[in-house]
């Protein structure tokens, strides 16, 4: 039996091997045939292919260092915020002495907070993978980076994060920012909700693409838009010129709508891990992961945020607790941090199932959010 599961093991490597000479081989290609080119010609076709060939060094040379690492990626970021230290609940009103007498100021929403730094996060202390061109083209146009383990795990972290903060714009528009969804739209919130929501493909140019082809705004302009309009709200919010309503029924309906967004990364994971056990040679398993770990990572801050906003309705309701739980399994779930992500079978031997991991905490953390909203519900 042992000598057998050594034997599966080398057949293994031998087809993961010969399978990666394959891939470099055809990479490799175009680079051998330039390399062949420039050896035989003349120094003007030399000159030419050089001039020709610096762009496309430089270029990936950016691409590269953009996206081996997610920058200022750190589990506190909540805690930097010091949202627990803002003025506090954002529909409290707090009289202040100065000047000529008495004027009052209110305090700003941590949730926004959160939001707007998540997406300060994603598009100015890094760069947006997405819609960046070498990233669209993929390797020479014949295979997208999401098809390989290669140069695509920031990426869907980032559309993970974006994901939640444009859930948490939507709901901040259409009840968050309103009196009890009778009053207008806030304008700024507004159009937070629609630059939160442009295409998240579009560069400058868009070669073979789908997107406009050009020119015209990148994604990062919308989204940058966005977090501007998030922080205008605020600073209304904090002279009370702005709507913020923390009753119960609303944080009901945002918890609400998070454990829907989270079921869905959720049926994600089922469907991949059911359909595909290829364990380290699922090349789409990485990308479902990081996906869903950007997501729980912003909605790591944004609940700690909300729990700030609306800590009388969580004190009133007893939720300290619950709450606590939760946080714990959205902690547990992000500090993840597997080399190659994994897709194996539940009961396999050999090989790990990252993806059912991460899964069996997004449905804890539901779970607890289901018991939370039940409370409230009462």
């Amino acid at each position: 039996m042992f000598d057998a599961i050594v034997e599966w093991v080398f057949r293994l490597m031998r087809m993961g091997k010969a399978w990666l000479a394959m891939l470099g081989r055809f990479i490799a290609a175009p680079f051998r045939a330039t390399y062949a080119l420039f050896k035989r010609s003349g120094w003007i076709i030399r000159a030419v292919i050089g001039v020709a060939l610096l762009p496309l060094v430089f270029g990936y040379g950016h691409f590269l260092w953009h996206t081996l690492w997610i920058r200022d990626y750190n589990l506190d970021y909540a805690d930097n915020l010091r949202i627990t230290d803002l003025t506090g609940a954002a529909d409290e009103q707090v009289a202040v002495e100065g000047g000529q007498g008495s004027t009052k100021t209110c305090g700003r929403s941590n949730i926004v907070t959160v939001t707007a730094d998540l997406i300060d996060f994603n598009v100015n202390r890094n760069k947006w993978i997405s819609s960046h061109p070498l990233f669209k083209a993929g390797i020479f146009w014949a295979l997208s980076w999401d098809q390989t383990w290669f140069f695509d795990n920031k990426a869907a972290f980032q559309r993970g994060v974006h994901q939640a903060a444009s859930r948490t714009a939507i709901e901040l528009a259409d009840s968050l920012g309103r009196a009890r969804g009778t009053s207008r739209i806030d304008k700024d919130l507004q159009v937070a909700k629609g630059n939160i929501q442009f295409d998240q493909f579009t560069w400058y140019f868009n070669v073979f693409d789908k997107q406009p082809f050009g020119p015209t705004t990148r994604t990062p302009s919308y989204y940058r838009n966005a977090r501007k309009s998030l922080q205008r709200y605020n600073e209304r919010l904090a002279n009370c010129s702005a709507t913020y309503d923390a009753r119960a029924d609303n944080l009901l309906q945002f918890l609400d709508r998070i454990a829907k967004d989270i079921g869905s990364a959720s049926a994600a994971i089922k469907d991949r891990s059911e359909q595909y056990n290829s364990g380290w040679f699922d090349t789409r398993a990485d990308d479902i992961f990081w996906f869903s770990k950007g997501q729980l990572y912003a909605y790591y801050g944004i609940l700690r945020a909300a729990r700030a906003d609306f800590a009388d309705v969580v004190k009133s309701r007893a939720l300290d607790d619950i709450w606590d739980h939760m946080d714990e399994q959205l902690r547990s779930a992000i500090e993840l941090d597997p080399l190659v992500v994994s897709n194996g079978t539940e009961d396999g031997l050999i090989m790990p199932t990252h993806l059912t991991t991460i899964g069996f905490y997004i449905l804890r953390v539901r779970a607890n959010m289901v018991e939370i909203r039940s409370i409230l519900d009462r």
